[in-house]
């Protein structure tokens, strides 16, 4: 592989420890090459990892750090130095997958069992601790709250789907049923698993197909980021996602220490603060923060401009709930003649993607609004 190398520009905003993919094909990379990057200036190496998606594939690395105003001179390497640390993927029981960094555990994509609903548990961040309630799937923790044992950590669901109650878990819900999966990959960068799903009702008739992914990125423990994308498949007729607020398309359940009514805060892009400022409200991206374990730590879900609807309306509560719902539009105009609902024809996808950080600080402290930049607006790479 000739010597090529990358120009990565900040040109109006800075960027910290920010995933960034680049088409591969024009960079001689095989697929059994152990790629790197150098940084020239500092003249320090970044693992980097090939990824494949609609067949074509990707080099990614993180980009450490990169002021605005400034540019980076990265040489791209045919081989690397081992990867001090990665994502793993660890199959446990036929029932989760972990995603390890560095050995350690951050989160778990939970599929079987008896549950409703896949959903990630636990989300390990900032100080080791657990940053989602852990109820209902550990009973009795002390000092949790116990409300809406359908809440299980993060989550995707919706309660109204041709009908179907596919958000809570009372009798006579509808499902999410795991398939298979599609894609299991892990190395330096990221760890993903791809998964397909039949969302059936309460007497597992198909209603549609869904395929999720879920990307796990190898940073600082007090940074975390996931991506998630979610790709509902209109294979049974018709989908009419209905106009509720029980729902969402990414959905947050935060640990109970950080719950709006005991001392954390709901941030939201506009500057919106707690559920009065934030709930039914329009934002990019919605922050919920507060103390566990003696520190402040948040969780953000930052949401695509490529969504529908966009920027989302969110369903966030006091009690530690944070969902992404575009849908509810009577609930948050407090007006029946407002209808949400949404129908994805047959034959047609309907696609969703979503950014989750999990930080140390409150939103201000956790560069909130400078992730959401490295997500919709990453820096400019030119290939020298």
């Amino acid at each position: 592989m000739g010597k090529k190398r990358l120009i990565v520009t900040a040109a109006r905003h800075s960027y910290r420890h920010v995933p960034l993919c680049i088409p591969a094909d024009d960079l001689g990379i095989k697929a059994r090459d152990s790629a790197g990057v150098r940084d020239l200036a500092k003249g320090q190496q970044a693992p980097v990892q090939i990824a494949a998606d609609s067949g074509r594939r990707y080099l990614c690395w993180i980009l450490d750090d990169l002021p605005v105003g400034q540019s980076r001179e990265y040489e791209i390497l045919s081989s690397a130095q081992p990867p001090s640390s990665q994502v793993e993927l660890v199959e446990v029981g036929g029932e989760r997958i972990e995603f390890r960094i560095g050995g350690d555990l951050f989160t778990s994509y939970c599929y079987a069992g008896d549950v409703a609903r896949p959903f990630l548990y636990p989300v390990i961040g900032p100080g080791e601790r657990n940053v989602t309630r852990s109820y209902p799937m550990i009973q009795d923790v002390p000092g949790e709250t116990k409300d809406h044992p359908h809440h299980r950590s993060i989550w995707v669901a919706h309660g109204d789907v041709n009908g179907a109650d596919d958000w809570s878990e009372a009798e006579g819900h509808a499902r999410i049923v795991h398939r298979r999966f599609l894609e299991k990959s892990a190395g330096p960068v990221f760890g993903r698993v791809k998964a397909l799903n039949d969302w059936v009702d309460a007497q597992g008739g198909k209603i549609m197909e869904e395929e999720r992914t879920v990307t796990v990125y190898n940073l600082p423990d007090t940074g975390r980021l996931i991506d998630l994308g979610v790709e509902f498949r209109a294979t049974e007729g018709d989908v009419r996602f209905g106009d509720t607020k029980e729902g969402g398309i990414v959905s947050v359940r935060v640990a109970t220490s950080m719950d709006g009514n005991k001392g954390g805060v709901i941030t939201n892009s506009f500057g919106g603060v707690t559920e009065a400022e934030t709930w039914g409200r329009r934002a990019q991206w919605c922050d919920y923060s507060g103390p566990v374990g003696g520190r402040i730590v948040g969780i953000t879900i930052l949401d695509h401009p490529g969504n529908f609807r966009h920027p989302t309306y969110w369903h966030v509560r006091d009690y530690g709930l944070m969902t992404a719902n575009p849908f509810a539009l009577s609930a948050y105009k407090g007006d029946a003649n407002w209808d949400g609902r949404h129908i994805v024809k047959s034959g047609e996808s309907f696609r969703f993607a979503y950014r989750i950080c999990i930080h140390d600080g409150d939103a201000e402290g956790g560069n909130v609004a400078g992730q959401y930049h490295g997500y919709v607006n990453p820096p400019g790479v030119v290939l020298k």
